[in-house]
């Protein structure tokens, strides 16, 4: 079985790393591919552009897990009108400060993830029997969401992450995922970041210490075998 570790494809032993991968008490959590990201239009309260290249791939590694049985939840976020969860929250999230030392204003980042709007509508395709989950306030979809509730009263033991950001919700996700005992594996074809630099070390950091890296195309594989 081949995974990435540190940049770098090799084998791995299926007797350690076998468990990991074995479709049976999987699902898939696809992180925040909604509108708010991934939209075209230059409204777009917190764009990750990079992300618009996934929407297909994703769709179709959904639909080929869906044919062997694998669930799928969405996670996406979503914040009060009011503004209780965020900007006017004791306790704002710190993103928003710290993105404008990076990037140029965004028009339209205070109507990031608010509830009923257009930008929290899914880009990739959910169906009736897929599981949303969207108390997503801040950067990991555990916190303070119920997902860890749901998954395990699934009997869900590991997971496989896709959607976005590498360098941020699906980081955060692959940590505290690892923290609460389940076996991570993220699909590192179908997660996008920031820019190709910061998705790189998101992935190596992920490979060392949380879970394993590998191509969508070999999970796949795995999980037809067992």
């Amino acid at each position: 079985m081949r995974a990435i570790v540190y940049g770098e494809e090799k084998d791995v032993s299926l007797d350690i790393f076998g468990d990991w991968v074995s479709r049976a008490d999987t699902a898939i959590v696809s992180i925040d591919m909604h509108q708010g990201h991934l939209s075209e239009d230059p409204l777009c309260p917190c764009p990750a552009p990079r992300g618009r290249a996934i929407i297909a791939p994703v769709n179709s590694f959904h639909r080929a897990a869906r044919a062997l049985g694998v669930p799928i939840v969405h996670v996406r976020s979503v914040l009060r009108r009011g503004g209780e969860d965020d900007l006017k929250g004791a306790f704002p999230a710190a993103w928003r400060s710290l993105v404008t030392l990076y990037a140029a204003p965004i028009p339209g980042i205070d109507q990031h993830a608010i509830e009923g709007s257009r930008w929290t509508e899914f880009a990739t395709e959910v169906l009736d029997d897929d599981l949303i989950v969207q108390t997503k306030r801040r950067l990991s979809p555990f916190y303070p969401t119920d997902l860890d509730f749901l998954l395990r009263s699934m009997g869900v033991r590991r997971l496989v992450l896709n959607g976005g950001m590498t360098d941020c919700c699906v980081l955060n996700a692959s940590f505290d995922a690892s923290n609460l005992g389940y076996r991570v594996c993220v699909a590192a074809d179908l997660v996008r970041g920031s820019n190709p630099e910061i998705e790189d070390a998101a992935l190596k950091i992920i490979s060392l210490h949380t879970g394993l890296v590998m191509q969508s195309d070999v999970i796949l594989a795995r999980w037809r075998t067992t």
